[in-house]
Parts: C-alpha cells; sequence; structure tokens
C-alpha cells in the first residue's frame, strides 16, 4: 500500500520519540512469558479478521479517549501494532505524550507477523494457529 506523503511525514517525525521492536522479538518474548501487554490498534474489523495470541483491541481512534481506564499503571509495559507498523509509532507516540513510560511499537506489525508465518487468534485463517501472508 503506498502512503501519502504527509502521513509518512508524520509518522516519520514520531519515530524520534518512539521505541520501536520487531515481530521476532515479540514472538521470542510471548515465548519465553515475558509480561507486557500486547495491544492491537486496528480498526475493530481488522482485530476481528485475525490478531496476534492474547492481543486486546483498543483501535487507534479511541486509544486516547480509554487508555487511563484500560492501563492505569503509566509504567506497565505495552507493545503496540497495527496493519504494518505506522499507526501505531503514532499511537505509540500519543502514549508517550499522556505520560506513559514503558510503550514499544512493533515495526511490521500484522503483516509482518503473517508473514512469518506466526500463530494467530480470531478470523477464519487462524484455525491451524497460522496466519495468512495475504492479510
Amino acid at each position: 500500500m503506498d502512503h501519502a506523503p504527509r502521513f509518512l511525514a508524520l509518522v516519520d517525525a514520531a519515530r524520534a520519540d518512539v521505541t520501536e521492536t520487531d515481530v521476532d522479538t515479540i514472538r521470542q518474548r510471548l515465548a519465553d512469558g515475558d509480561g507486557f501487554v500486547l495491544v492491537d490498534v486496528r480498526e475493530p474489523y481488522e482485530y476481528d479478521a485475525g490478531h496476534l495470541p492474547g492481543a486486546v483491541a483498543m483501535p487507534r481512534g479511541i486509544l486516547e479517549r480509554d487508555a487511563e481506564a484500560a492501563f492505569p499503571d503509566l509504567d506497565a509495559p505495552l507493545v503496540l501494532y497495527c496493519g504494518g507498523g505506522f499507526r501505531s509509532v503514532l499511537a505509540a507516540e500519543s502514549l508517550g505524550k499522556m505520560g506513559y513510560t514503558n510503550v514499544q511499537s512493533m515495526d511490521g506489525g500484522w503483516r509482518g507477523w503473517t508473514e512469518a508465518g506466526y500463530p494467530v487468534q480470531g478470523g477464519s485463517d487462524s484455525e491451524d494457529g497460522r496466519g495468512s501472508p495475504s492479510q
């Protein structure tokens, strides 16, 4: 998907204030039982079609409004992801501005996760626990 230049500039500017991680690291952290909250910031229909194991849905459109109730501990480790890693960077920047101190954005997002063949939950392609790279 081609993104608009001003959107990309906004994301690039936000990256300066955001810690990013990658799908392989998050897969390993999940396997190790590392304690963190995995937050899917995609739209509800995207989450319903499939999401990372254990992820909580907190769409970008309501994140800032509902974050304090959902994540009252400002130091809680949060890992955000979206479809490819752009929306999650913007969401992580917003949470940082709200005082959250331990937020990461997962570069590659859903697309990177499914292309790696890592397990997913929900959606019709998750019955065997594997992601579909076409999503």
